[in-house]
């Protein structure tokens, strides 16, 4: 299909990497207009910021165009669509280049059914540390995904883009949510991929599960018990912001009994943090909502007291959530050393809970825990590695959280465990960077022979030298870098740079010292622990596949999803947030 696209060459613009965004520089910026150079400026436009492709046809767009320029040439919607699909291949290329410099790739993917077009599709979102020591994430395809889609189907389709990419033997782990198809999907994917490379640890860290699926599931089955009362606490919200004059009324009420709350939120029932939102604001109101209805009696969503008292105790136990949420979340590219933290603090708390006097929050909590020690048993490995590659943490994480997350019998055992598989996959990379070593040593071998038997038909010497690096490399350190790293005291940043502190940095700055530790600690700490960044991807397909574009072919949507996230990330533009799912805050007049 794209190969019958007309191309179209962009040589007018280059691109100056940073540690941060790539800036366009114009070649010739005092040159006269240019259409081709029109053209490109225009598609990377419409792309970065999803517009309509008919944008360009719009009467007011070709006037704003002209006051600006009169010599602009109008494009037709037909020729900016082509002029999209070639900006995204040549993005694609560039791309592709900067992957196969990478040693590891860790994936997330999700499935995703457009509404619009009843048809669904697969995306694939690839996470990284570049040269610059920076974690990043890069959509990577954006596929239909025709049925059957059972979990070998998906693995099929996932290998297939794989290939296409010529990453298939660079993947590190793969991040999904408990969909039941997706054990069977990383299965077949670990087996096929595991014939072109050795799996790290015998693939043991290959599937990750959805730290953010996990939490969700636990959440839910708190709000669970009380979704009558949070049904009446929404309604009640909705009541008194329909009318006009209700609205000044409770808020006079408020104000008479000096409550010092400005606003009441409605929820987006789909988002638990919203409705724990909405909850823990409603709250605070909870003695006007009584006084509101004696004056509005058509009022008839007021919560009974005990039913207050059932949401307070719910919601004291989601701000556990909310917080750990906002911590691992609140950065836009989370490193994997800031969730075992997290994850240990809601054990603890769920632990609480079940020792309370209260047989209604114990009940819950019991249900939460079985979740819990469910998703823990399969990603413990992973969020341990990662916390102890933290040099604030190294073992003390370990050592502090898992006596509180295992039974007494089994903590010691686990924490034994942690060291030891770090020093299995160290001694993994070990090979892996010497074989990579000898490679490019033996074709720099190869073109120095050619040079030297130009001057001499003898490479004795040659030989001679190479057999004494090899024995002198065969010589094992007296410390391995891993068992330097953790005799070494944790590093204690200043108390102003704490909650700024990058394991990252810490790890750019050491890299010399840790050459094989450090490349390591960049694959484990790029691990995503939630497949959120794929499913971020979602509305932007719901942005771009709208009612009035439901005829684009999928090959068109790819080029146009994928290729805004790259021209996004090259501007440092962040995308659209998902308007329709942030809470409603409802203002209450003075």
């Amino acid at each position: 299909m794209r190969a019958k696209q007309k191309a179209l060459n962009f040589p007018l613009t280059n691109t100056k990497v940073s540690s941060q965004v790539a800036e366009p520089i114009l070649v010739n910026p005092g040159a006269k207009y240019d259409h081709a150079r029109q053209r490109e400026a225009t598609a990377h436009w419409v792309m970065m910021h999803e517009h309509a492709f008919s944008v360009v046809e719009e009467k007011g767009f070709l006037f704003m165009m002209r006051c600006n320029n009169p010599s602009y040439e109008k494009i037709s919607r037909k020729t900016l669509k082509n002029d999209c699909v070639a900006v995204y291949d040549v993005e694609k290329k560039k791309l592709k280049s900067t992957l196969m410099a990478m040693s590891k790739i860790s994936l997330t993917t999700d499935l995703w059914k457009s509404q619009n077009q009843k048809i669904e599709y697969m995306v694939l979102t690839g996470h990284y540390i570049d040269t610059e020591w920076l974690l990043q994430k890069r959509i990577l395809s954006f596929v239909h995904a025709p049925p059957p889609q059972r979990g070998i189907d998906i693995g099929d389709a996932i290998f297939k883009c794989l290939k296409e990419w010529e990453i298939e033997g660079k993947i590190f782990t793969v991040s999904v949510d408990n969909a039941s198809y997706n054990d069977s999907c990383l299965r077949a994917l670990k087996d096929v991929i595991s014939r072109h490379r050795k799996l790290v640890y015998g693939g043991n860290l290959f599937h990750v599960r959805c730290c953010a699926h996990i939490l969700n599931l636990l959440v839910q089955d708190g709000l669970g018990r009380i979704i009558g009362i949070i049904e009446n606490v929404r309604e009640s919200v909705k009541f008194i912001n329909q009318s006009e004059a209700r609205l000044p009324m409770f808020a006079e009420i408020a104000q008479n009994l000096q409550l010092g709350g400005r606003k009441l939120i409605l929820d987006c029932p789909t988002r638990w943090n919203s409705t724990y939102e909405m909850l823990s604001i409603a709250l605070q109101f909870k003695e006007v909502f009584p006084r509101f209805q004696d004056r509005e009696p058509t009022y008839r969503w007021l919560p009974e007291p005990y039913e207050w008292e059932k949401v307070e105790k719910v919601t004291m136990l989601l701000e556990v959530f909310n917080v750990a949420t906002h911590v691992i979340w609140g950065s836009e590219y989370p490193t994997a050393n800031l969730y075992l933290t997290e994850v240990f603090r809601i054990k603890h708390v769920l632990d609480k809970v079940i020792t309370n006097n209260c047989l209604f929050m114990q009940d819950m909590a019991w249900t939460m825990k079985t979740k819990f020690d469910k998703y823990w048993s399969e990603c413990n490995m992973v969020i341990a590695l990662a916390n102890i590659l933290d040099p604030r943490c190294k073992m003390m994480g370990v050592r502090m959280c898992f006596p509180m997350i295992y039974p007494k019998d089994e903590a010691e055992e686990n924490i034994k465990n942690v060291p030891k598989a770090l020093n299995d996959i160290y001694a993994e990379y070990v090979i892996f960077l010497s074989e990579d070593a000898e490679r490019e040593q033996s074709t720099n071998i190869n073109e120095s022979h050619s040079i030297m038997t130009s001057i001499s038909s003898s490479s004795t010497g040659w030989s001679l030298l190479m057999d004494f690096v090899k024995q002198t490399k065969a010589i094992p350190p007296i410390k391995s870098e891993v068992e330097v790293y953790l005799d070494e005291p944790i590093y204690i940043p200043n108390n102003s740079l704490h909650t700024t502190f990058c394991a990252l940095d810490w790890w750019k700055v050491n890299n010399s010292k840790f050459r094989v530790l450090s490349r390591m600690a960049a694959n484990v700490l790029a691990i995503p622990i939630s497949t959120v960044a794929s499913k971020s991807t979602v509305s932007a397909g719901g942005r771009i596949i709208d009612s009035f574009r439901a005829s684009l072919n999928p090959d068109t949507v790819e080029a146009l999803i994928c290729g805004g996230d790259w021209l996004r990330v090259l501007y440092g533009i962040r995308n659209k947030p998902k308007v329709d799912q942030n809470p409603k805050e409802i203002v209450l007049p003075i």
